[in-house]
């Protein structure tokens, strides 16, 4: 292995699922592994396998789709979840089984209330079980951060012996310091030597993550594990995009050091990350925030204006930051100009469907609007992906105020050739629509979240909805996705993207269930 190439091993779709309302359908997690592929991501965490059938679904189509990265699923050291785990990555080019458990004193106690001879056999029985399925075994010990190094150094010893080839040590809760973080890896990685990889998984809570990942870096780990836009649980982990850069950005901190990752993907990925789960970076969010090369200050930009790297030590195109070509789109635009364009903005693997659909969804939004910018494109074909599944379709909308002053929405829905109407009334303009569409459609809906985006500026700016709806007790959120200038047509559009998310999930469960017995 070259020595001084790092590992992006990226976990969006399972630590980062893992965020409070992250949870994303097995079409949305595919798209965003396909992504991911394109970004140059070597090892994708694709899941949990063993936790749902809805993960065990994810994992093994997306093992089926992707070519270029490891695919990978992550087990507790059971041998149950370890074969779910091997199964579903069974069909990929390249696979990995990601296996774990605690090592530090508090969890060992009060967590497993295993002692450390216990711990050791299970987690050397796990890889040897693992290893029966794949070559490429990952083990974990959680909470490495607060765990006793001579300990960890007597577990190593064993895991490497039965066939690990990676070992990831995570600051579990995110507590260590920089200094503390890389004088472990720097110890352990001496011990290991050449037996096995250090990898690092660093948590936020302090909001050290991406610093610790760095330190742990210049102390010999040579995987990192991170997540697009932070994502993860609590406070996230480390973000692929900052440490990446950092990498690539401070040659005279890290020498020879650097990933495979295409970075002018980043932003994209970044965008496609936040429209599916709804959770948008903040503002002034390194590398892919709204503001990250942004300057607002005079003095700021005229030192830009005289020379780009005076207040800006990257160039926005390198991560993908385009500013708008020149091509202008308007209603006049035809269709090879707006292929141009979406080619342009980096969408080269769009269907011929999903082309002719948003053009024709462009046409209508450039008679409204007078000019239709790169951001708008750009919604408008996620938008048209993130919405293959129409088992429902919305033909109308019309909302009015009754003479009482009670809200009314009156909805069309198109289901398989046949146009539905209804109308209802309700405590909102937002309830009257739900109420409406839960009738016609069969489906009662609780509305969990509600976001309303502008994709740009003005008052003809697009409006993005984002609702999260569950459907019964048992099943996770689905999330519906909605475009329109008209904001409660997005909002309708999005809580119907939401039902139809919830029907392709369980047609396709119910189907595999049945193929299993």
């Amino acid at each position: 292995m070259d020595k001084n190439r790092i590992i992006v091993f990226d976990t969006t779709l399972r630590d980062g699922e893992q965020s409070p309302g992250c949870s994303m359908n097995t079409e949305e997690k595919i798209k965003v592994a396909l992504q991911l592929e394109k970004l140059g991501v070597d090892v994708i965490e694709a899941g949990f396998a063993a936790a749902s059938p809805g993960d065990f679904d994810a994992v093994s189509r997306i093992a089926e789709q992707v070519k270029n990265s490891s695919i990978c699923s992550l087990s507790r050291a059971v041998e149950n979840d370890i074969k779910q785990s091997g199964l579903a990555v069974q069909r990929a080019a390249m696979h990995r089984i990601h296996t774990f458990i605690a090592t530090s004193p508090i969890h060992m106690k009060y967590k497993l209330k295993m002692s450390e001879e216990e711990v050791i056999k299970r987690a050397v029985h796990a890889v040897e079980y693992a290893k029966t399925f794949v070559d490429d075994v990952e083990f974990s010990f959680e909470d490495a951060g607060r765990s006793e190094v001579s300990f960890m150094k007597e577990i190593m010893d064993a895991v490497i012996s039965a066939g690990a080839s990676t070992i990831n040590l995570p600051d579990t809760v995110g507590y260590r310091l920089p200094s503390e973080l890389g004088a472990m890896i720097k110890e352990l990685s001496d011990y290991a030597n050449d037996r096995a990889i250090i990898s690092v998984h660093n948590h936020n809570d302090l909001g050290l993550a991406t610093a610790n990942t760095l330190s742990a870096v210049q102390n010999g780990a040579r995987q990192i594990e991170v997540t697009i836009n932070g994502l993860g649980e609590r406070a996230g982990n480390s973000s692929l995009e900052e440490a990446v850069m950092a990498i690539k950005t401070r040659k005279d901190a890290f020498g020879e050091l650097y990933t495979n990752i295409n970075t002018p993907e980043i932003y994209p990925t970044s965008r496609l990350v936040a429209t599916i789960t709804g959770v948008e970076p903040q503002q002034n969010k390194a590398i892919v925030g709204k503001n990250a090369f942004a300057h607002e200050s005079g003095i700021h930009q005229d030192g830009v204006l005289k020379h780009q790297e005076t207040y800006e030590i990257m160039r926005p195109e390198d991560v993908g930051v385009f500013k708008d070509s020149t091509l202008i789109l308007g209603k006049h635009s035809g269709r090879a100009a707006f292929r141009d364009k979406i080619q342009h903005l980096g969408f080269d693997k769009v269907s011929d469907e999903e082309l002719n659909a948003a053009f024709e969804r462009f046409k209508v939004l450039a008679d409204k609007k007078k000019e239709v910018t790169d951001d708008d494109v750009r919604m408008l074909i996620t938008d048209e992906s993130l919405n293959q599944d129409k088992t429902y379709e919305l033909v109308g909308l019309q909302i009015s105020d009754c003479s009482n002053g009670i809200p009314m929405a009156a909805v069309s829905i198109k289901y398989k050739d046949q146009v539905m109407k209804d109308a209802n009334i309700g405590d909102g303009t937002m309830d009257a629509i739900f109420k409406t569409i839960d009738r016609l459609t069969g489906y009662d809906g609780n509305l969990k979240d509600y976001k309303v985006l502008s994709v740009t500026e003005g008052k003809d700016a697009l409006a993005k909805v984002t609702t999260r709806v569950s459907f019964d007790e048992t099943s996770p959120e689905f999330v519906g996705h909605g475009l329109s200038i008209d904001t409660m047509l997005a909002t309708a559009k999005a809580y119907l993207s939401a039902v139809n998310s919830y029907l392709s999930q369980k047609e396709r469960l119910s189907k595999k269930t049945e193929h299993q017995i």
